[in-house]
């Protein structure tokens, strides 16, 4: 089992660096790079996007991640050597001047020259910044990326941990029910509401909810936006633990209500697979009450596949559905974040969440793999292998 756990720690070195690559690939085909965010704001356009609609031949040459010189948009009357200035800045050029030059070092020197720095030399320069764990500084916030991100992370654990875990608590012991009652009215109904709450757009639940709940159209029973009231910090222990849980109980609710579907038919089929296996028959002639069979034989064995699809509910939940959520109900956390940084070409915090969150997802899928073990002994990777 350790070599098992040692290779997959390994392939999580080329698999990590493949995803970073095709993502790096990828925005270099984007339009709209910081530098032309930056030059479309002062010259007025607001953001890159507007300025390439209306600038026609200029737009598209203006279009890469960082390359060019006078073709940026919104470039026409700011002096060339502030153009250079953004680029080393962003990282997208170096400035190189002759030995003995004491000055600093410009484009506007004539000692100096501009030189543009390779694609391929500019990933491995985040790399291996990156394999130390160095992620930079946000281009547009003058904060390092690690902090922005432990900032933003209370609202998004908060939302992906209780969602998590209450679509455990309450699709687990259901689906046990359903598979018990297979065929019954309360197995029929049951199953038409949580298709039902499956279908409904999350969006459109959280708007219901907010226009219900929140002092939309009907009744004020719980806060339109935030995390924590005003008054926070003045409030006793009690306090604030009743304050935060009032605050979550609508986005919480809008951000589980789909995940119920899946893993209460998920749990309620893996149950019924094994109830009509040759063991439990026999565990039953054997006299074991129905308790002792389920819960002694059946649940460890069906539980494999309700474990096996953790990491990908934890990881959808905690940052697939947080964007829409965070957004409606004004929560400033990791979704709005990567968000943000993807529109403003912010770099740095878009690659930098990327790195963190692929590798949480890689270990996660170990620990997934661990439980296996830990739920059921015979099970052996090692031997797998």
């Amino acid at each position: 089992m350790g070599a098992y756990i040692l290779r997959r720690f390994l392939l999580i070195i080329p698999t990590l660096f493949g995803i970073m690559l095709i993502n790096f690939a990828l925005t270099q085909f984007v339009p709209g790079g910081p530098v032309e965010q930056v030059l479309a704001r002062l010259d007025g356009a607001g953001d890159a996007f507007q300025s390439i609609s209306g600038s026609g031949d200029a737009g598209i040459e203006a279009s890469g991640g960082g390359s060019g010189d006078n073709g940026y948009i919104g470039a026409r009357g700011l002096p060339p050597e502030f153009i250079d200035e953004l680029e080393t800045q962003f990282g997208f050029a170096r400035i190189l001047c002759e030995e003995g030059y004491t000055g600093k070092p410009s484009t506007a020197a004539p000692e100096c020259r501009k030189e543009m720095i390779p694609l391929l030399e500019r990933f491995g320069i985040m790399m291996g910044n990156y394999l130390r764990f160095d992620f930079g500084e946000s281009y547009f916030r003058s904060i390092g990326v690690v902090d922005l991100v432990l900032e933003k992370m209370p609202v998004s654990i908060s939302l992906g941990l209780w969602s998590t875990l209450i679509a455990y608590l309450i699709s687990i012991p259901l689906g046990i029910r359903k598979a018990m009652r297979d065929g019954s009215s309360f197995d029929t109904w049951t199953s038409g509401v949580i298709i039902v709450g499956y279908a409904i757009p999350g969006f459109l639940f959280a708007i219901l909810l907010l226009v219900l709940f929140a002092g939309g159209s009907y009744w004020q029973w719980f806060p339109l936006r935030g995390l924590t009231s005003d008054n926070w910090e003045g409030l006793s222990l009690w306090g604030k633990i009743v304050d935060y849980a009032w605050h979550m109980v609508l986005p919480v609710t809008a951000s589980t209500i789909s995940s119920f579907a899946t893993l209460t038919l998920l749990t309620k089929n893996s149950f019924l697979d094994e109830i009509r296996k040759q063991y439990v028959m026999t565990a039953r002639a054997k006299g074991l009450s129905e308790a002792r069979v389920l819960y002694g034989h059946v649940f460890r064995n069906a539980m494999l596949i309700v474990i096996a699809s953790f990491p990908s509910i934890f990881i959808s939940v905690f940052f697939g559905g947080s964007l829409i959520i965070e957004t409606i109900f004004s929560l400033d956390g990791l979704g709005r974040l990567g968000f943000e940084a993807a529109v403003n070409r912010d770099y740095p915090v878009l690659f930098g969440t990327l790195f963190i969150f692929g590798l949480m997802g890689l270990v996660v899928g170990i620990l997934s793999d661990l439980m296996y073990v830990w739920v059921d002994p015979r099970i052996d990777f090692e031997r797998r292998g």
